[in-house]
């Protein structure tokens, strides 16, 4: 029996998809898919690749490679599927795929107790609209992998037309007997005219980035065809730390060497040198409505459209329009004869693009990041792992934020500098420092922080609490913060 560890690539920031992705909440946290569906991109991945189980596959710990900045939303949505176990690999700093994929390769054989076990590797920002094909191509893989040493499964997506977005795999006329194809040549992302031929041509398929291999066999691929990078990431595991929350562990490289790793990503570093070499690289054709969604034009795509071909989010009401997205977060949007548009409202930010150009989105986080604006990478409303928080207004020497507390979780033990601080309870029961105090205050009840005064805020309850913030000071930025104590490890 096979012995199977899902891996899930959980970094990225998906600029593409700005405002709703920041990369303080990037596009695989987002319930994207337009199919119905409740579940975020991540979690959809996690459900994705935990369905090859079957009575010759065995599934192991899934592994989650994310950044540290990124832990507590990865856990939040983990809660939601109590029947995954999990263990989370934490990037001090991004390094790309890479080094993201030997670090999983070398947990994976440490947890797998000597076994050699199949690695099945998986973005966490994609949408497949066919479980049911990809559960078969996906087991098609790990059986290829598991009869043929030393070899390399990938998945390569049926093309539906001459895409310049996506890499592509040129594969070999007839299938092995495992229903694989032998990959001929991986090319780069071709322009309009190169990708109506490959269309036309038939042997060419869109790169789905997903792939299986034995953790063996990447280790001695990255070892031949980038022993800088493997030879730097052993550096950072052997330096690693381990923790656990909640029954999932935590498992930090060593930071200083971790930054000293090379930056590539897998197909650059191995995969496409893999052709013709003595690592065998085979491809099982998926043709299940899959999506990268690397765009809004995209998202619009694998949405429900209407009789229009319009896809709604949110509330809006649309007249006279046609092909559009139309995504509405805080307030009605309405929109009146427009076409082939997309519009997407937040609480700080509004995008109105042409669809065809949608990938040009990241021009303009390019300029919020020129000119050092906080809505490039968060919302106005900003998750924290003790809840969130919501800054409703400001003037200059004022803010205003609402903030909800989850049960039994505490903000850290802090202090500013350059502000006071008001806090009233609407909802729930606050358990609050306030220098050498400590008090109880409930809903309508509320108390002053001085400017300086060392104070923390706690839940003790079993419901959420829900507070209003008046800060009042010279300076009022999310850096005037100084934390003596943490539960996150942030102090």
């Amino acid at each position: 029996m096979a012995l199977v560890i899902p891996v899930i690539l959980c970094g990225g920031s998906g600029t593409r998809l700005w405002p709703l992705s920041r990369s303080g909440f990037p596009k695989q946290f987002l319930v994207l898919s337009g199919d119905g569906s409740s579940e975020s991109l991540f979690q959809q991945a996690v459900d994705r690749i935990n369905s090859a189980a079957s009575p010759d596959i065995k599934l192991g710990n899934t592994l989650v490679v994310t950044n540290e900045d990124h832990r507590f939303l990865v856990l939040d949505q983990l809660r939601d599927l109590p029947s995954i176990h999990s263990t989370l690999l934490l990037e001090p700093v991004g390094r790309n795929t890479a080094p993201a994929l030997s670090m999983a390769a070398l947990c994976a054989q440490q947890l797998s107790n000597s076994e050699d076990p199949i690695l099945v590797i998986t973005p966490a920002d994609q949408t497949i609209q066919n479980q049911n094909a990809f559960t078969k191509a996906l087991r098609d893989c790990i059986r290829s992998v598991e009869v043929t040493p030393n070899s390399i499964a990938i998945l390569g997506i049926t093309p539906t037309t001459p895409e310049t977005g996506y890499g592509y795999i040129q594969r070999a006329v007839s299938k092995d007997v495992n229903g694989a194809y032998e990959v001929k040549r991986f090319v780069e992302k071709p322009n309009s005219k190169t990708a109506e031929i490959y269309l036309a041509e038939g042997s060419y398929l869109w790169n789905s980035g997903m792939f299986v291999m034995k953790a063996s066999t990447w280790l001695s691929c990255i070892k031949e065809f980038r022993p800088d990078i493997d030879g730097a990431t052993r550096n950072a595991w052997q330096a690693k730390s381990e923790d656990s929350s909640g029954g999932v562990s935590f498992i930090r490289p060593g930071k200083a060497e971790f930054e000293a790793v090379p930056s590539e990503s897998i197909d650059y570093a191995v995969i496409e040198k893999c052709p013709q070499s003595h690592f065998p690289i085979k491809m099982i054709e998926l043709n299940a409505g899959w999506s990268d969604l690397g765009a809004w034009d995209a998202v619009w795509q694998v949405g429900k459209q209407d009789a229009n071909g319009n896809v709604t989010s949110g509330d809006t009401l649309l007249a006279n329009t046609k092909n559009s997205l139309v995504h509405a977060s805080s307030r009605l949007v309405s929109a009146v004869g427009i076409e082939n548009l997309v519009i997407v409202e937040t609480a700080d930010a509004v995008l109105i693009a042409n669809r065809q150009n949608s990938q040009d989105v990241k021009n303009i986080v390019s300029q919020l990041d020129l000119q050092g604006r906080e809505e490039k990478s968060l919302h106005r409303k900003v998750s924290r792992p003790w809840g969130w928080y919501d800054s409703v207004d400001e003037g200059e020497r004022f803010k205003v934020k609402r903030i909800q507390v989850k049960p039994g979780a505490s903000l850290s033990l802090q202090m500013h500098h350059h502000r006071a601080e008001h806090w009233i309870v609407v909802r729930g029961i606050a358990e609050i420092t306030n220098g050498d105090q400590v008090v109880t205050l409930k809903e309508n009840e509320s108390t002053f922080i001085p400017q300086g005064q060392t104070h923390r805020l706690a839940n003790p309850g079993n419901t959420p609490l829900e507070i209003i913030e008046v800060q009042s000071g010279s300076y009022l930025g999310e850096d005037d913060i100084i934390r003596f104590e943490d539960t996150y490890g942030r102090s």
